[in-house]
């Protein structure tokens, strides 16, 4: 099981966001691999230290972190850092961590590959794009493949070591001020943080040495999804000039709207109406289910408002606990028009006592069967 993201930064749940900014730089700085050469335990410990401010240190990310635990952002990693590497951890949260190393702002020149005094890769920029599901795709998973045109790195590129910025990625700024001298990094403009430029690139290359291609996209997305969740597949975004790291692909969900159904957390819900005839009678009734048509029995005397239950049938949740029902409203139609026939019929029931109102003590009251719904 993995540690929950609230321990690993040693924060409460109620943290703030600068105490979970707080909390992540100690971690960070405790378990950095320049200060642990060699140490793959203490290389761990920093992965799961950035993994766990990633998500929390964003507001939507935290908010389903809070409500579903890692599950939220399994299969696939919904915004997630399960997959970070250290050049991700670099590119991201490098600004953390001030001056602590050395650099100015920077990692201390850390290159993500054990060694030091390297410059740190830069991260390609990311994609965006947006799927949409129907309602049995939200409620069973499914796996979806998109093509996508995303920038990477022509055939024949060949790089040299930046002349700027003699291949740190970063120049050194001295500014004398009221307090005395002070030094800042920024990013080269040259060879925009990479720390090379290009040395040869074929006619149809940009200046950062890439080209356009197409490419077909394989992205799993699990059951109990929500408009507006956002996946995130590692890796699949534009590719960074050099030696970098590949941008990431961002996959907003959209979903459909069911011509019957109707969602409400992982519960469904179905409208069905049945004749006045078949309420007295009792009739079985085929509806609409995630998974299929279903056909449910309805006893003879069957109540308006009844609501019936199919456990099971509704949406996977998404923290793996099963799946939600499907709760079927009865409505009984009463005719807006009768001939001559049928109203002499119901002007002799009217005074039976079959057709006078009389409820039993288990029959609940519409505001009951609310109550029972949502608990």
């Amino acid at each position: 099981m993995k540690e929950d993201y609230y321990d690993i930064l040693g924060i409460g749940k109620n943290a703030s966001a600068a105490e979970i900014k707080k909390g992540y730089r100690k971690k960070a700085i405790e378990y950095h691999p320049d200060k642990n050469p060699g140490d793959t335990k203490a290389e761990e410990m920093f992965k799961k230290a950035a993994e766990a401010y990633e998500v929390l240190s964003d507001p939507n990310k935290k908010a389903r972190y809070d409500q579903y635990g890692h599950a939220a952002f399994e299969n696939g990693g919904f915004g997630g850092g399960g997959g970070m590497n250290m050049d991700d951890i670099f590119s991201q949260f490098g600004d953390i961590f001030g001056s602590a190393f050395g650099g100015g702002g920077g990692f201390g020149g850390f290159s993500g590959f054990g060694g030091g005094g390297q410059q740190r890769r830069v991260k390609g920029s990311n994609l965006r794009i947006r799927v949409k599901l129907t309602l049995e795709e939200v409620a069973n998973g499914v796996e979806k493949t998109v093509k996508v045109r995303r920038k990477v790195q022509a055939e024949g590129v060949t790089y040299t070591t930046c002349s700027t910025c003699g291949g740190r990625g970063q120049v050194t700024k001295i500014t004398n001020t009221i307090l005395g001298r002070m030094q800042t990094a920024a990013t080269c403009n040259v060879c925009g943080g990479s720390g090379q430029s290009i040395d040869k690139k074929p006619n149809e290359a940009d200046a950062h040495g890439l080209i356009q291609k197409e490419e077909t996209v394989s992205i799993k997305i699990p059951g109990g999804v929500e408009e507006g969740m956002q996946l995130k597949v590692s890796g699949k975004g534009n590719d960074a000039p050099g030696n970098g790291v590949p941008g990431d692909l961002l996959v907003a969900i959209e979903t459909e709207e069911h011509d019957t159904l109707k969602r409400e957390g992982d519960n469904l819900h179905y409208d069905l109406y049945v004749s006045f005839s078949e309420a007295v009678l009792g009739t079985s009734k085929e509806i609409d289910s995630v998974t299929g048509k279903v056909r449910i029995k309805l006893e003879p005397g069957i109540q308006s408002g009844k609501i019936l239950r199919l456990r099971g049938k509704g949406i996977t949740s998404l923290n793996g606990y099963g799946a939600g029902d499907l709760l079927v409203h009865v409505n009984v139609w009463t005719p807006k028009e009768a001939n001559k026939e049928q109203r002499e019929f119901f002007e002799r029931m009217q005074n039976h006592e079959n057709f006078v109102p009389n409820p039993e003590k288990s029959d609940k009251s519409f505001f009951e069967k609310v109550k029972d719904m949502f608990s």
